[in-house]
């Protein structure tokens, strides 16, 4: 059976391939922002928008595609707010500060379609502390990480140096990354498609 993940992101693709899938990647044809906007108007919390956001990945793939089909998704929420991808280093530079010193939340989302259903879903929240780092600290941060601060949802990759940010981070590492990993292979493996 083709094991498929709908998803652009690079740290989603790597966490397959380290743990040796075989799987296929297809970017989902879906518009993020508009789907944000629509379930945020609806009033979801952030835990159920990153679900619908994954579910909507997933579906959209697996209408075309035979096999099983990843959707993913990961918001950040920060005391009754969430913040998406910043759009420039300048946004990624307010999105640290509003973090700087304070716990934020990663409600990371998983979803496994087949034949254009649901069969699999899975929502894990990660709790993460940031230091009270100095401006100077920030500065040189942002100069070394550059456009990587754009990738992720708290512009930071915890695996490589947005780790100095934190002071405390608890929760699953993969799910931080951006995928529930641990069940997702569970998952795999009871449906044969990794190795039990």
């Amino acid at each position: 059976m083709t094991l498929i993940l709908a998803s652009g992101s690079a740290a989603r693709r790597r966490m397959l391939e380290d743990v040796g899938l075989t799987f296929e990647v297809e970017t989902p044809r879906v518009d993020e922002e508009a789907a944000k906007a629509s379930l945020r108007a609806d009033g979801l919390k952030p835990r159920d928008q990153a679900d619908a956001l994954a579910e909507l990945k997933a579906l959209s793939v697996s209408r075309k595609r035979d096999g099983f089909v990843i959707g993913a998704d990961q918001m950040l929420a920060i005391e009754g707010d969430t913040l998406d991808k910043p759009k420039s280093v300048a946004e990624a530079r307010e999105h640290l500060l509003r973090l700087r010193g304070r716990t934020h939340e990663l409600l990371t989302a998983a979803v496994v379609a087949r034949e254009g259903a649901i069969i699999w879903r899975h929502v894990d929240t990660p709790k993460l502390k940031m230091r009270a780092f100095s401006d100077a600290f920030l500065d040189d941060y942002l100069a070394r990480a550059g456009d990587t601060t754009l990738h992720s949802v708290g512009a930071y990759q915890l695996e490589g140096l947005g780790a100095q940010l934190f002071e405390r981070v608890d929760g699953d590492y993969f799910s931080v990354l951006g995928l529930p990993l641990l069940p997702l292979l569970a998952f795999l493996r009871e449906h044969g498609i990794a190795q039990a």
